[in-house]
């Protein structure tokens, strides 16, 4: 078999890589150095800037916002923070662009960059939304000036969810993770509960009606118990859907990553 695999694979870029009987140029898959060059070339400025990348895979596109802040130059060394939006599985084009009422406001004080995905109608635990995210935060630590040490992972709801996921089993990106508005279930695969090795700052309202406060502590409480640094912080009468209410408490977060992470 292994002496017919070698036969085969040249055969194989041979075809791939001559003229077709009409004479046309041979079919050239996208590669990630394609990715890699069409990001390096974005014109990417000062305040909100909403992308569109072609990823590796052909016709199969990344929308994304990347906000930068004042006074960013080629020599600045500044944190990332990824932000997952709610309402994952919505398929909304725009669902990326809600960044005004909450994590817009929230970072605009600190020198921070901002990217946030479209999640394509997906959950951001998916395959093709890890793929995504990873590749935009290797494209990010690669070509902006941002400290790969100082990456967050944050986001609302699903959002929330995915960022939980996100540091649960991709701990070695991120310095940390703020979860909002969400219940993630920490037992893995095989029924255990693990440490998670990154510290997360979780805020979630009192009168949650899609996530329960009460199954959300249950959750924290398990991960405590494994030895995860949590900090847990409620908002005392807000619901899930009061969105840009939850402002303060992610101003609070902000401070903690300051003081404590950064």
């Amino acid at each position: 078999m292994k002496s017919f695999s070698i036969l085969v694979l040249p055969i194989i870029l041979l075809l791939c890589c001559a003229p077709n009987e009409t004479g046309q140029e041979p079919f050239v898959p996208r590669s990630a150095d394609d990715v890699r060059e069409d990001f390096k070339n974005l014109d990417l400025d000062t305040g909100i800037n909403d992308v569109t990348l072609e990823s590796a895979v052909e016709n199969v596109f990344w929308n994304f916002r990347v906000i930068i802040p004042e006074g960013i130059d080629s020599n600045s060394n500044v944190p990332l923070i990824m932000r997952l939006h709610g309402g994952a599985r919505n398929s909304s084009a725009d669902a990326h662009k809600s960044t005004n009422c909450l994590v817009g406001p929230a970072f605009e004080n600190t020198d921070a960059i901002i990217i946030s995905p479209n999640s394509n109608g997906e959950l951001w635990y998916d395959q093709n939304n890890q793929v995504q995210v990873l590749a935009l935060i290797d494209l990010a630590t690669t070509y902006l000036p941002i400290d790969a040490n100082k990456v967050v992972i944050m986001g609302y709801s699903d959002g929330g969810n995915g960022s939980f996921f996100f540091a649960q089993y991709y701990t070695s990106l991120f310095a940390a993770a703020i979860p909002m508005a969400t219940s993630y279930n920490p037992v893995n695969s095989n029924g255990i509960v693990e440490k998670i090795d990154i510290p997360i700052y979780a805020i979630h309202g009192s009168n949650d009606q899609l996530f329960p406060i009460e199954v959300t502590q249950g959750y924290i409480n398990q991960l405590v118990d494994a030895g995860t640094d949590i900090t847990f912080s409620v908002a005392p009468g807000l619901d899930h859907y009061s969105v840009c209410d939850y402002l303060s408490y992610l101003n609070n977060a902000v401070d903690w990553l300051e003081t404590t992470i950064w």
